[in-house]
């Protein structure tokens, strides 16, 4: 099941609206003045208003000037993140963690120490492979997840995606707007049962921490006898 989102407070909010503000200031040498003209231009169109029609205006101009602001602020930070993410390993995880909506998201299922990787995503348009990394060798892991996932997903529409900015290839400024664009395929029940196949195809045991224990341990001799063959 998808886990259920924490509140987040009036501050929290503020300083979470904060940290963008400052980000995308830095990455983006267009953000300040058109956040400054979302200021200046609904504010001197209140004053106007103000002036002809009275005080009841001020709280109508405040309200577009925080609309403006914000408008400015979530497409210029969006730019922002594409562009900062792009090229970074893992980008393509972290945008899809962040999409709003049920987007159940497995990072890295499939990987090589050149730092290719395999993108796990369950949701309403199916199952979804996202590659990152050399094109030619995250093909051949898209083709190894492909028949891995096959024998589980049964009738389930699966797309897979090698991101980049090749021929053929999804760049990351629109893999959001590509996902959200797919066929709505399955119900919610469906990407829960699904969801449930595939974490145990995936799930990985772990070796016990600590020290082993004296009855899962060899009996004296047997690695010499090994050696000695």
């Amino acid at each position: 099941m998808a886990k259920p989102q924490e509140k987040v407070s009036f501050g929290q909010r503020l300083k979470q609206i904060g940290m963008v503000f400052q980000f995308t200031a830095k990455q983006d040498r267009w953000f300040a003045p058109l956040t400054a003209a979302a200021v200046l231009i609904p504010l001197a169109l209140t004053v106007v208003a103000v002036l002809l029609w009275g005080w009841i205006w001020l709280p109508i101009g405040i309200l577009f000037i925080l609309l403006a602001v914000l408008i400015v602020l979530n497409l210029r930070s969006n730019k922002a993140m594409m562009n900062a993410a792009e090229g970074q390993p893992g980008a393509a995880a972290q945008i899809m963690e962040s999409m709003r909506g049920d987007w159940r998201v497995t990072p890295a299922v499939s990987s090589t120490t050149q730092m290719d990787m395999v993108h796990l995503v369950i949701g309403r348009p199916g199952v979804i492979l996202l590659a990152e990394g050399n094109p030619q060798r995250v093909r051949g892991l898209l083709g190894q997840e492909k028949r891995r996932l096959a024998k589980v997903i049964g009738s389930a529409p699966l797309h897979d995606y090698v991101i980049g900015q090749g021929e053929g290839e999804l760049p990351i400024r629109k893999l959001r707007m590509t996902l959200m664009r797919l066929p709505r395929s399955l119900a919610p029940k469906d990407v829960n049962a699904l969801d449930k196949r595939l974490k145990a195809l995936t799930a990985r045991p772990q070796m016990p921490k600590g020290a082993i224990p004296k009855n899962m341990r060899p009996p004296r001799g047997a690695f010499r006898q090994t050696r000695g063959r």
